[in-house]
């Protein structure tokens, strides 16, 4: 028998469009190590943990007619050199050379008709720097045991353990007549699947859609005295086009820290208050109508183990106001601490088990749950996604190239313009945004204003 995609996982790759593609992307940066990184010892370590990931080394294929979930079936044709690439920076390349690449790159579709993730190796940056830029679909970690390619190819050591034992030979996929009768077997042994896979098919996406409400009304219910208000008219919602503009910024967690210490509240508080700061004054310098009740209303999907924490097994979700219309610094902080806490102390959270069935859940690509639970519902519920994910803060390692930054690029969904992704690692918090490039082509600006208020929160907290 066949392994086939979740409901839930199907969904997600009927309402995937070409101009909202649905992989979530990484950009990591890596000092480069004694003797260089170069492709070929890249894509030996890449051979070498394929094991650990055997999803990533199998394909979507579809069922004739639509009469059962698609299946995942082993890629006879897999080519790993197709999936690991290499592109290069004119020397010596700049960080706003290496985010026009990027920008390109995650505007493109992954290919549905090989293994949906790719990596490339791009050489020549600055500073003996060199980039890994990854793509995978949410498709593929569609579970909590589920583990991203990126994982498993660092680790806490410069000196690169040994690549899995390999046997892996490609099981022959079934042919069309061996599709369509699983699908008839099944049917006799579970009559409701009938009903499951019409509300997944292709042709009924309305259906799709309403599964998703369903899913959601967790969310719903439980962060009601929010969700029941339309979000506010925004210039982050829009109608989108196919190509991206990505920009990052950067954040020092011990300065975090002594905000948090001197004005209390969490650091992921201090975190939003940073992006609230950095919006208000990006939509005044647009020239966008900013009063006192102005609101940005933001999906928050976070992690809620202790923040000494480096794993992250628990997760709630949250449906935030950022109060952009205040001016102060400190109330804007005050304001968001007290929200937090009254949506977690109401229940208003979406506990793990909840969040599962919105977003297939994962802990290694935890920004994996922004991509998954924005769906067409954001135009009514948020104005956009901010995930913060918490990381080692050791460093890490692939191929004995110490790790010195990850940005995480968090997919758009349809009508939203913006996404923000955070991850903290090694004693810093890396800010990712990823914007269309033709409703927020001025991404750029709004995240030096995120460097600009983290220094404002700083200098306030001294």
């Amino acid at each position: 028998m066949v392994e086939r995609l979740t409901a839930l996982d199907a969904s997600f790759l009927y309402l995937e469009e070409p101009d909202t593609p649905m992989h979530v992307g990484g950009v990591l940066i890596l000092q480069s190590p004694p003797g260089g990184l170069d492709h070929d010892r890249l894509l030996q370590l890449v051979r070498g943990r394929l094991p650990l990931v055997p999803r990533y080394r199998q394909r979507v294929l579809e069922v004739p007619g639509h009469l059962a979930n698609p299946a995942w079936v082993d890629d006879p044709d897999f080519d790993l050199g197709y999936h690991v690439r290499r592109s290069g920076l004119p020397r010596p390349g700049t960080d706003e050379q290496l985010l026009d690449l990027v920008s390109r790159l995650v505007s493109r579709p992954l290919d549905r008709s090989r293994p949906l993730w790719e990596m490339y190796l791009v050489e020549g940056l600055a500073d003996d720097r060199i980039a890994l830029v990854t793509k995978t679909h949410p498709a593929l970690v569609d579970g909590l045991a589920a583990v991203d390619i990126g994982q498993v190819i660092l680790e806490a050591t410069a000196d690169p353990a040994a690549g899995q034992p390999d046997d892996w030979r490609p099981r022959r996929p079934p042919g069309p007549l061996a599709l369509v009768w699983e699908a008839l077997e099944e049917y006799v042994a579970r009559p409701s699947a009938v009903l499951e896979t019409a509300r997944s098919a292709v042709t009924d996406v309305r259906a799709t859609t309403g599964r998703m409400v369903g899913a959601a009304g967790n969310l719903l219910l439980a962060a009601a005295q929010t969700a029941v208000r339309p979000a506010p008219v925004s210039p982050l919602n829009a109608a989108i086009g196919r190509q991206r503009r990505v920009a990052i910024a950067r954040a020092d967690l011990d300065q975090l820290k002594r905000v948090r210490k001197a004005q209390g509240g969490t650091v992921n508080d201090v975190l939003l208050a940073t992006v609230t700061g950095a919006l208000r004054e990006w939509l005044l310098s647009r020239g966008e109508p900013v009063v006192g009740s102005t609101s940005v209303r933001a999906l928050v999907p976070l992690s809620v183990q202790p923040e000494e924490t480096a794993t992250a097994n628990q997760v709630s979700s949250f449906l935030v106001d950022l109060p952009v219309g205040e001016p102060n610094p400190r109330v804007r902080l005050a304001r968001i601490s007290y929200a937090m806490r009254a949506v977690s102390q109401a229940g208003q959270g979406v506990g793990a088990e909840n969040l599962v069935r919105l977003s297939g859940f994962a802990p290694p690509t935890l920004h994996a749950l922004a991509a998954r639970a924005a769906s067409d519902l954001s135009r009514r519920l948020f104005n956009l996604v901010v995930t913060n994910v918490p990381g080692p803060q050791v460093p890490l390692y692939a191929a004995g190239a110490r790790m010195l930054e990850v940005f995480p690029v968090v997919p758009l969904a349809r009508g939203q313009g913006l996404a923000i992704g955070l991850t903290s690692y090694d004693g810093g918090v890396y800010i990712g945004l990823n914007a269309d490039r033709d409703s927020i082509g001025d991404v750029h600006v709004l995240a030096d204003l995120i460097e600009q208020e983290v220094a404002n929160l700083a200098e306030g907290a001294r």
